[in-house]
Parts: C-alpha cells; structure tokens; sequence
C-alpha cells in the first residue's frame, strides 16, 4: 500500500522537529532515479505530511547535484 500525504514539504533537517505521530521513512521509486533521500512521512497539526530533504540528511548533496526531477515525482505519487 502506497503511502499518501495532504502535503509535500522539501527542505532541510530543521523540519524533522516539527513531525508527530507515526514517523516513518520511505524510498520512492521514480523514473528518473533516487531521490534525493528517503521521504519521512508523519503529522502537522492533524495533517499528514511527507518530507525529503533535499540535500540529503547529511548535507551531501551539492544543488548542482540534486536530481530534482526525481524529487518532484516522489511528492507528486505521494
């Protein structure tokens, strides 16, 4: 079962903070190739959220480097 989400957040690990209830991670297979780290779903404010950091959890990826087009579709399918 796929998971699904009311909102899409990309951005850095100052968001991990604000996620409650049941946190998970997830890889999304996209045709365009992996993301740019693993999609961690949980809740805002009653909301069901999925949030990628775009960078990568540990800042590894430079913004010339970041596959963009494989972001984008994980969010979408989510």
């Amino acid at each position: 079962d796929t998971p699904r989400a009311d909102i899409g957040i990309f951005g850095g690990t100052g968001f991990y903070s604000l996620l409650s209830g049941d946190i998970t991670e997830t890889w999304v297979e996209t045709p365009y190739g992996a993301t740019s780290d693993k999609v961690t779903l949980g809740e805002v404010a009653g909301k069901k959220v999925a949030f990628l950091p775009r960078h990568g959890k540990n800042h590894a990826i430079p913004p010339h480097k970041i596959n963009y087009r494989a972001n984008v579709w994980a969010m979408k399918s989510l």
